[in-house]
C-alpha cells in the first residue's frame, strides 16, 4: 500500500485553482504551485500526476463539471433564462471578493508552447460543449414556439459566449460587478421577444 497523503488534497487543489485562475496555465510554474499549495514537487506529482492533469482538475473544480453546466442549461425554464443565468453566474464569478478577477478559462487562452496550446484546445472543447448545450436549448424553444421561428440559435449562443469572455476581460481591467450585471441586462435585451425593461 502507498503512503497516505500528508496534506488536504481539496485544500491544495483549491490553492492551485486560484493560482491558475490568477496567472493562467503557462505562466504558473511548478515552484509557484508547490509553494501556494504547501506541498513538495514529489507530493504534487504523486497526488495529481503532472501540471497539466492538475490544471484539468482545477478547471473541473472551477466549473463544478462541464456536464453539470450543460445540464443546468438544459433544465432551465427557457433558453432566455438559461442564457441569463449563465451570464449572471459569469459576472458574479468574475468579481468575487476572495477570488482573482475574470474567468479561469479565459486566463489560459493565450499560450505559446505546445503543451499550453493543447491545454488551450482542451478549454476550447469545454467552451464549445457548453455553447452547444445553449444552442440546443435555444433550438428547442424555437421548435416549441417560445422563440420566433427565425431566431438564429447559433448567433444567440455565440453572442452569449462573446459577452462572457468580454466580461472576463473587463473584470481583469477593474470593472465591478454592478457594471457587468448591467452588461448582462443589455445583452439579454437583444434577445427576440425579450422585455428590454426586465432585470431578470
Amino acid at each position: 500500500m502507498g503512503r497516505p497523503l500528508s496534506f488536504d488534497r481539496d485544500t491544495a487543489l483549491d490553492a492551485a485553482m486560484r493560482l491558475f485562475w490568477e496567472h493562467g496555465f503557462e505562466a504558473t510554474s511548478i515552484a509557484e504551485l508547490t509553494q501556494r499549495m504547501g506541498i513538495t514537487p514529489p507530493s504534487l506529482y504523486a497526488a495529481f500526476g503532472d501540471k497539466r492533469r492538475l490544471f484539468r482538475e482545477a478547471v473541473h473544480r472551477y466549473l463544478g463539471g462541464a456536464a453539470a453546466v450543460a445540464q443546468t442549461i438544459k433544465d432551465a425554464p427557457t433558453a432566455l433564462d438559461a442564457a441569463r443565468d449563465l451570464l449572471t453566474a459569469a459576472a458574479i464569478g468574475d468579481t468575487g471578493e476572495d477570488t482573482p478577477p475574470g474567468c479561469l478559462l479565459a486566463s489560459s487562452i493565450v499560450s505559446s508552447s505546445a503543451a499550453a496550446a493543447e491545454v488551450r484546445e482542451e478549454l476550447a472543447v469545454i467552451r464549445r460543449g457548453v455553447e452547444a448545450a445553449l444552442r440546443s436549448r435555444i433550438e428547442r424553444d424555437v421548435s416549441e414556439g417560445l422563440l420566433p421561428a427565425g431566431a438564429d440559435a447559433e448567433m444567440l449562443a455565440g453572442h452569449a459566449f462573446a459577452v462572457v469572455q468580454g466580461m472576463s476581460t473587463l473584470a481583469k481591467d477593474g470593472a465591478d460587478r454592478s457594471k457587468l450585471l448591467r452588461i448582462v441586462d443589455a445583452a439579454m435585451a437583444c434577445w427576440p421577444g425579450a422585455d428590454p425593461l426586465a432585470n431578470g
